[in-house]
């Protein structure tokens, strides 16, 4: 009897009959998760009854699903989160890339040695990304196109690439070239951003003849009493800066072959739209494949991550929208799946003791973090409570003064500062290669603004594991983020992208004022 076994004997006699035992063949769950040991649900939630393993089904309408933030409008929801974990690695995104000596010699396009050692040495350019290697043949062909794809795959070298060779292939034409008459228009909703594409240029450009300049507003009317004349071939600019020096004849766009709208989400908007189209005008768009000395054709080029649900309408008052061809990338109006997404339901007055410890933590580990907020008063405020910390912090506003403004991100970029607080203006394009983490203290009451915030960070290239985190507390921020919640749910597309917010608010107030009986205006007031 084994109880009479000494208890030397005992484990003993156990562990010779354990290994006498034949092996058993392991269920098919712990075979995958010894396949995939580190495999999290798609949504983890405090309320582990909302957890998600699979998605739920495609087609589900809003409302049909059971959501953890579907009781985050009672007030004892406060300290309730759930998060969005990453579902594909930087690693497997990395490898969908193609290789730059591969693009080349698969290609049909030709480019000059000079750029391809640019993007190599200059941009540490080795693999091109999906929306690159379908957008260059495209642009390189002359053809008008509209690339919309995911924040961070690239978009700028995909029409910077081919218009530069372009440019190149051209210096031997005979028209005569003026002063201050470019070839190429870049035209940006920013500063920061047309400083960071400028740069790009500059160092696709390197050791070539072509001259790149931007062009800023802030300082217009200086421009115009003390104008500077130059050779330049590529001008990246501000529509604001652009127009006026133009219509003053300091600068000239008769010879312009190439417009570029960078985050053309932006720049159609309704605030930009008519001034934009005034200005676009005066191109021949409708000339773009007739290239010869005497005739110079201009073509349209429109690059962002989100589109206005009416840009077509848009376009159709300066170009044949039939003409133009559609780059965009399958994950367009998607969550990122390579970015974790926290989202924690809190009262107001419980942020700022929050963003305190999430900032001193993450400063500890060195981890560059950027705060995101609705206004500029706001931003200030974080940038003012954090630095009475200890927390060194910039702030970055478009109420800011231009000679304050000016540098603010290049600071951060360059590791001066860990810790930037920002309103949208840091969210439209800008290369935050350096980011880990995002952080929404105020949550954008917009689709479209939330994609541009979360594409700070998970950038091509970057192999680093990123995160963000938001902080929601009022009714209009838990509506948002039931929608973004079910969609994650059914791995569908985000809704409501619309990135024409002055029109959402103006139909807004419309329905306000029809729900008042207050009869609306008969001309436009907005």
């Amino acid at each position: 009897m084994l109880h009479k076994l000494t208890p030397l004997l005992r484990r003993q006699f156990t562990s010779a009959v354990t290994a006498a035992k034949p092996k058993t063949v392991p269920s098919k769950a712990k075979a995958r998760e010894e396949r995939n040991p580190k495999q999290l649900p798609l949504i983890t939630c405090r309320r582990t009854q909302f957890n998600l393993l699979q998605h739920e089904r495609a087609d589900a309408k809003f409302g049909t699903l059971e959501l953890c933030s579907k009781g985050w409008l009672h007030h004892k929801s406060k300290g309730d989160h759930f998060i969005l974990n990453a579902t594909v690695t930087q690693e497997q995104l990395t490898q969908e890339m193609q290789g730059l000596d591969d693009f080349v010699s698969t290609s049909r396009l030709e480019f000059h040695q000079q750029l391809l050692d640019n993007l190599r040495n200059e941009l540490g350019i080795q693999q091109l990304t999906g929306i690159q290697t379908k957008a260059i043949p495209i642009v390189y062909d002359s053809f008008h196109a509209l690339i919309a794809a995911e924040t961070g795959c690239g978009k700028t070298l995909a029409y910077l690439l081919p218009v530069v060779e372009k440019l190149l292939q051209r210096r031997s034409d005979t028209v005569e070239r003026r002063f201050n008459t470019p070839r190429v228009l870049i035209l940006t909703p920013g500063r920061e951003l047309a400083t960071q594409i400028a740069n790009v240029a500059e160092k696709l450009c390197k050791d070539t003849d072509i001259k790149v300049k931007a062009l800023l507003g802030g300082n217009t009317k200086q421009l115009m009493l003390t104008p500077e004349f130059e050779d330049i071939d590529i001008l990246v600019a501000t529509l604001g800066a652009v127009s006026k020096l133009v219509t003053t004849g300091i600068y000239r766009m008769e010879q312009v072959r190439h417009v570029v709208l960078d985050e053309a989400d932006t720049l159609l908007d309704d605030s930009f739209t008519d001034k934009l189209c005034y200005f676009l005008r005066r191109f021949p768009f409708h000339k773009n494949h007739v290239q010869d000395a005497h005739t110079v054709g201009t073509q349209l080029l429109l690059a962002s991550a989100t589109m206005p649900t009416n840009t077509r309408e848009i376009l159709e008052r300066i170009i044949d929208v039939e003409t133009i061809r559609d780059v965009v990338s399958p994950h367009l109006h998607h969550l990122m799946p390579h970015v974790k997404q926290k989202f924690l339901r809190m009262a107001k007055a419980d942020r700022p003791a929050n963003l305190l410890s999430l900032a001193k933590r993450e400063c500890d580990k060195h981890r560059p973090l950027i705060i995101f907020s609705n206004k500029s008063a706001t931003s200030d405020y974080v940038s003012i409570f954090l630095n009475n910390s200890g927390i060194n912090c910039l702030n970055l506003n478009g109420d800011m003064l231009m000679k304050i403004r000016l540098g603010r991100f290049e600071q951060f970029q360059r590791g001066e500062c860990d810790v930037l607080s920002t309103t949208d203006v840091g969210s439209r394009g800008l290369d935050t290669t350096r980011a880990r983490h995002v952080v929404n203290f105020d949550f954008p009451l917009h689709v479209s603004d939330y994609i541009h915030r979360c594409g700070r960070i998970g950038r091509v290239g970057d192999l680093s594991h990123s995160m963000v985190t938001n902080f929601i507390s009022s009714r209009r921020e838990i509506s948002v983020v039931q929608r973004i919640e079910h969609a994650a749910r059914t791995g569908g597309l985000l809704p409501n992208v619309n990135a024409n917010i002055k029109n959402i608010i103006n139909k807004r107030i419309m329905e306000e004022m029809k729900e008042a009986g207050i009869p609306p205006p008969q001309e436009e007031a907005f």
